[in-house]
C-alpha cells in the first residue's frame, strides 16, 4: 500500500471491487476499444475501405492495453484520446489508419460514461433490491408488534415495529421506480462529430446522407442500447448526468432517513443495529454500543446529496455545443456519486440483515405512555356507566396533568391508571382498567396495512427482480 499519498476513502473504505471496477482504467479503455470496434464495423458495413483483417486485429488486442505507451505519448502530446489512439495502433499496424476514423474525442469519452452509467445503475438496482427485500421480511415478521410511535419525537398514538419498517420500504420503491425509469431512458451520444453535425461523416461517405443516418442505430445495436440521442452538440446533453445523480442522490435521502431512525431507535434502546463480539464502541467508554454503520450511512448520504448539485451545475454552466469546464468536475462528482451510493446500501443491506428488536423494552415504554392514550376509551366506557362526558373530560384531565407531573418532575412511574381507579367518578377498579391496557387495541390498521402493501406492491416487485436476490453484504471496516 502506498502510504506517502492520498487515497480516496471511497475505494479504501466504502465501494465495493465491483462498483470500483466499473470506474476503473481498464474498464474506461477496453469500453474505449470496444466503440472503435463498433465504430469500424459500422464504417466497413457502410461501404468504407475498412477490412475484416484490420478489425480481426483491433479485436485480438481490445483487452491487453499497453498503458505505458499511451502515457508515454500522452507526456508528449498532451491528449489523452490520440494518445491511445497511438498506443492501439502501436498493437494494431494493420488497422493504425482507420482507428478513430471520422470521430471526434467525445465518441468514445461520452459514449463510455454513458456505458458506465448504465453498469453502475445496474448495480445499484440490485443491491436497491436485495435492500428492499430484507426490509419486506422485516416488516413482516414485525408487523403486529406495537410500538410507540412519535410525532415531533414526541408519544403519539401506537404503530407497529413492522408498519414503520413500511415507510422506509415505500421511499426506496420511489427510488427503484425512479432508478428504473431513468435507466431506461439512457441513450448513447453516437458518432455525431464536433459540432454534432456529423459533417466529417457527410464528407467520408461522398455526402450519402442515407448511410449516414445509419451509423448511430448501427453503433447502439452494437453496443447494447436501443438508440442514440437524436440531437446533441459535441457532447451529450448534460442533462442526462444531472438526471442519474438526483436518482443517487434520492436513494441517499432514503437510506439517511432510515439511518435516523435506527439511531433514536437505538438510543431508545428499542431496535439495535448488528454489533459484533470484538466491536469497540468507545476508546474510553467500554460499555458503549454505537451505532457506527447508520451514522455512516448518514455521514456518506449527505456527501451524495451535496455532490448532486454538481452535475445540475455542470449542465446549467455549458456554452452552446460545448465547453471544457465540465471534465474535471465530470471525473469527481459521477465516479464519487456512485462509489458513495454502492457504501451506503452495502451498509443498508448489512444493517438490515441484522437488526435487533427488543420486545420488553418497547412494550415498557408503550407502558410509560399508554395510560395517556387509553383515556379516551376510559372514559367512553364511564359515560356507558351513566357518568357525565364533560365532567369525566375535566376529571381526566386533572389526574392526567397530575399523572405527568410524577412523571416529570418527581422521576416516578406513570401512575395515572391508580389515580384513575383511586377516583369515585369513574366506576372501574384496576382489574378494569388494566384490560385497556392492550397495545394491540391501539395500532389501529397497521398490521394489516403491512400485510397489504407487501402483498400488493412489494412481493410482486421482488418476484420480477428474483434472480438479483441472495446478496449479502459485507463491510471493510
Amino acid at each position: 500500500m502506498e502510504f506517502d499519498g492520498y487515497v480516496s476513502p471511497l475505494s479504501q473504505r466504502y465501494a465495493s471491487k465491483q462498483m470500483q471496477y466499473l470506474f476503473s482504467q481498464n474498464k474506461k479503455f477496453r469500453t474505449w476499444r470496444s466503440l472503435w470496434i463498433a465504430l469500424a464495423e459500422t464504417e466497413m458495413e457502410l461501404g468504407l475501405p475498412v477490412t475484416a483483417e484490420q478489425i480481426g486485429e483491433m479485436k485480438a488486442h481490445r483487452d491487453d492495453i499497453n498503458y505505458a505507451d499511451a502515457q508515454e505519448r500522452e507526456k508528449a502530446v498532451r491528449h489523452d484520446v490520440m494518445s491511445h489512439v497511438y498506443a492501439y495502433g502501436l498493437q494494431c499496424p494493420k488497422a493504425k489508419g482507420i482507428i478513430h476514423l471520422g470521430a471526434t474525442s467525445c465518441y468514445v469519452g461520452d459514449n463510455t460514461d454513458i456505458i458506465i452509467m448504465r453498469d453502475a445503475l445496474d448495480l445499484v438496482h440490485g443491491k436497491l433490491v436485495n435492500l428492499i427485500g430484507k426490509l419486506a421480511d422485516f416488516a413482516d415478521e414485525y408487523k403486529s408488534l406495537p410500538t410507540l410511535a412519535f410525532t415531533h419525537f414526541q408519544p403519539a398514538q401506537p404503530t407497529t415495529v413492522g408498519k414503520r419498517a413500511t415507510l422506509w420500504i415505500q421511499e426506496f420503491m420511489m427510488d427503484l421506480q425512479d432508478l428504473e425509469y431513468v435507466r431506461g431512458s439512457l441513450k448513447l451520444l453516437g458518432c455525431k462529430g464536433t459540432t454534432g453535425t456529423q459533417a466529417s461523416f457527410l464528407e467520408l461517405f461522398d455526402g450519402d446522407e442515407e448511410k449516414v443516418g445509419r451509423i448511430d442505430p448501427m453503433i447502439a445495436q452494437k453496443m447494447g442500447f436501443d438508440a442514440c440521442y437524436p440531437v446533441s452538440g459535441q457532447t451529450y446533453s448534460r442533462k442526462v448526468d444531472a438526471r442519474v445523480m438526483n436518482v443517487v442522490a434520492g436513494i441517499a435521502a432514503s437510506a439517511h432517513k432510515m439511518s435516523n431512525d435506527i439511531r433514536l431507535l437505538q438510543h431508545l434502546k428499542e431496535v439495535e443495529e448488528p454489533f459484533e463480539k470484538t466491536q469497540i464502541g468507545s476508546s474510553a467508554m467500554a460499555y458503549k454500543r454505537n451505532p457506527m454503520r447508520s451514522e455512516r450511512i448518514a455521514s456518506l448520504s449527505r456527501y451524495v446529496m451535496v455532490n448532486s448539485l454538481n452535475p445540475s451545475m455542470t449542465s446549467a454552466e455549458q456554452w452552446f455545443e460545448r465547453t471544457l469546464d465540465d471534465s474535471a468536475n465530470r471525473r469527481l462528482s459521477i465516479a464519487e456519486g456512485f462509489l458513495a451510493i454502492d457504501g451506503i446500501l452495502d451498509l443498508c443491506v448489512n444493517v438490515t440483515d441484522g437488526l435487533q428488536v427488543y420486545p420488553k423494552v418497547i412494550e415498557k415504554h408503550l407502558r410509560g405512555e399508554l395510560p395517556f392514550m387509553a383515556t379516551e376509551n376510559i372514559m367512553m366506557d364511564a359515560v356507558k356507566e351513566g357518568g357525565d362526558r364533560q365532567e369525566l373530560h375535566e376529571r381526566i384531565r386533572t389526574l392526567s396533568m397530575e399523572a405527568g407531573r410524577q412523571v416529570k418532575v418527581e422521576g416516578r412511574d406513570n401512575d395515572l391508571l391508580e389515580r384513575i381507579a383511586a377516583d369515585p367518578a369513574f366506576p372501574m377498579d384496576m382489574e378494569d382498567l388494566e384490560k385497556t391496557m392492550d397495545p394491540s387495541a391501539y395500532v389501529g390498521m397497521a398490521p394489516k396495512q403491512v400485510e397489504k402493501y407487501l402483498e400488493e406492491e412489494v412481493r410482486p416487485m421482488l418476484r420480477e427482480n428474483e434472480q438479483e436476490l441472495g446478496y449479502t453484504a459485507s463491510i471493510n471496516v
